[in-house]
């Protein structure tokens, strides 16, 4: 019993670091800010199979923040959201095993399995504010307090040792 614990845990750890990690964007996934207007930015956070949704809106709040700061504002605003999730289905194959005894042949036939991959995703507009130019609309969030909050929990890709 204590044999199959260790297996499972040891499992999720494996799978745990398939995730999509913080990093532009790639073909595993990753997040990146479009400007759209001087004060407007598109964030685009996409996840593979073995990411999890709350970890994609951890991403994209976490860009949102740091290209606010990035561009000397302070604080933004979500203008609009969208779910951009996509769901695949995935199949393995089946496999055929025959033993002989005698002159007598025994076919086993295992058939693949059907699974559903969902890749999570989100796309966000925000726009872009500085307390010290003026007033900031309710609603906006403080970039500073997002990026303190979310970036500890990240999983970022490790840099190459020098």
């Amino acid at each position: 019993m204590l044999l199959k614990i260790a297996a499972v845990v040891a499992l999720a750890l494996a799978l745990a670091g398939c995730q999509t990690q913080y990093q532009e964007m790639s073909f595993t996934g990753g997040v990146s800010a479009m400007p759209i207007t001087s004060d407007t930015y598109r964030i685009i956070s996409r996840g593979n199979g073995y990411t999890d949704a709350v970890t994609v809106q951890d991403y994209s709040l976490l860009k949102a923040a740091e290209t606010t700061l990035a561009t000397g504002n302070t604080h933004f605003l979500l203008v609009s959201g969208n779910d951009a999730t996509s769901n695949t289905v995935g199949q393995t194959s089946g496999h055929m095993q025959t033993s002989v005894y005698g002159n007598t042949a025994y076919s086993t036939y295992t058939p693949g399995t059907t699974y559903n991959i969902v890749k999570p995703g989100q796309d966000l507009i925000i726009k872009l504010f500085n307390s010290a130019k003026g007033p900031v609309p309710q609603g906006a969030v403080a970039a500073q307090e997002v990026y303190n909050n979310i970036s500890p929990r990240v999983v970022r890709p490790k840099k190459p040792a020098a």
